[in-house]
């Protein structure tokens, strides 16, 4: 390789762009490569250089000896630390190999006779079969420690030699909801739905309430119910889903098992609305329904444990006080979306748009488009006229702490 009209930087960076004519052939031998490698980083002191002239040294010898930059990065660094750069050569193995490829099918086909027993009992078997019963190829077998047996297990050729065979099974079980990110374009109906417990005590669970908002008016409805299983949830999440004003038009949950199942599944599918679920490690997937649990569920209804019999009282107070409340009375804030030069979306929160999930509702285009069949926006403006926001307010208080009272009098009769 003629590379001796090459005395700087500046005229490598030049063969480089191509501005500079060079005869060059890349060498077979590794050998002469590896030589060639060490000669051009003495001859430019490359210890020395500035980061950008390593980089064009680098992308030199990659183009004239063929190697990747991650064998050249390897290649530098040995140098650097040796003083030198030499190719590596394996080690040899100087252990001489005692079992033979006839003995370790010998043990697999004695596994295969006997069930795979433990070691122990094959090498008690190797020893019988050498020396109680004169059985050919089993001399050094016989002696064969038992961690060397599972080591002989392992290898290639005991692995052809025990070949199972098994029914074709699918790659994944059934398929409950796509695993996305469910994209609302603008339209309510797009709810998430997360279960809130309220507590252990004692070893009795305490009630669950279900929580579910949608995710472009912050519309939300809250339910309770004595446990999260099929006989307890189906009921609960037909009257939840019938209460929204709009029609739902996807369900979104996280991973939970209370509702990937067939059962909500085949609910879902026969109201015709689209079931996802959130995707691993994204933790902001379902954030708006987490988010509302400790804003709203936790707020209201506190930490402490309420027994599973008080479900039917519980959604009482939430279908009465509660939920009108949280969607005529409490004003929500909106995001608005803006993107950068980078495309990157941000969302800036603004006390202009702060507004009750209902107001939200009325204010998007074509509002009416949305709502189920038997609602209109008169009757929903009749709901929402019926209290001001103060008297929604104190009939929230003057009903939670009536729930509480005859929550903890009762509690205090069983006691």
């Amino acid at each position: 390789m003629n590379v001796d009209n090459l005395k700087t930087i500046e005229q490598m960076e030049a063969f480089l762009t191509g501005s500079q004519a060079i005869a060059f052939a890349v060498a077979t031998n590794k050998g002469e490569r590896y030589g060639f490698v060490e000669k051009i980083l003495r001859r430019f002191h490359y210890g020395a250089l500035k980061r950008a002239h390593k980089g064009i040294v680098i992308r030199f010898l990659g183009k004239t000896t063929g190697y990747s930059r991650q064998q050249l990065t390897r290649m530098i660094e040995r140098f650097m630390k040796l003083g030198e750069l030499k190719p590596s050569h394996k080690a040899v193995n100087g252990f001489e190999r005692v079992y033979t490829p006839e003995d370790i099918q010998l043990l697999a086909k004695l596994d295969q006779r006997h069930e795979t027993p433990n070691g122990c009992r094959v090498k008690k078997l190797c020893e019988r079969a050498h020396e109680s019963f004169a059985e050919s190829g089993y001399e050094r077998l016989a002696t064969i420690s038992v961690a060397h047996i599972y080591n002989l297990r392992k290898s290639r050729t005991y692995q052809k030699q025990r070949v199972h065979y098994e029914k074709t099974k699918s790659p994944k079980g059934v398929l409950i909801g796509e695993r996305r990110k469910p994209q609302s374009d603008g339209k309510p109906g797009y709810i998430r739905i997360d279960t809130v417990h309220q507590g252990d005590l004692d070893g009795s669970k305490g009630v669950y309430h279900i929580n579910a908002v949608d995710e472009v008016t912050q519309f939300e409805m809250v339910i309770s119910v004595e446990k999260i299983s099929e006989h307890y949830l189906i009921p609960a999440l037909e009257t939840l889903l019938a209460a929204f004003p709009f029609k739902i038009l996807n369900f979104h949950s996280d991973n939970g098992s209370e509702y990937i199942n067939k059962t909500v599944a085949k609910l879902l599918g026969k109201l015709l609305i689209e079931f996802t679920k959130s995707r691993p490690r994204t933790s902001n997937d379902n954030a708006l329904a987490e988010g509302k649990n400790a804003a709203v569920v936790r707020k209201i209804l506190g930490y402490t444990h309420i027994p599973q019999k008080y479900a039917e009282k519980i959604n009482v107070f939430n279908f009465e006080a509660l939920n009108p409340y949280i969607n005529y009375h409490r004003p929500c804030l909106y995001p608005t979306l803006t993107v950068d030069v980078k495309g990157k979306q941000k969302k800036k929160y603004e006390y202009k748009n702060m507004m009750t999930p209902y107001e939200k509702f009325k204010s998007l285009p074509d509002a009416e488009h949305y709502l189920t069949e038997e609602m209109t926006f008169a009757k929903l403006d009749d709901i929402a006229k019926t209290m001001t926001d103060n008297e929604a307010a104190d009939f929230l208080q003057q009903q939670r702490k009536a729930l509480f009272k005859t929550i903890h009098e009762d509690c205090l009769k069983v006691a």
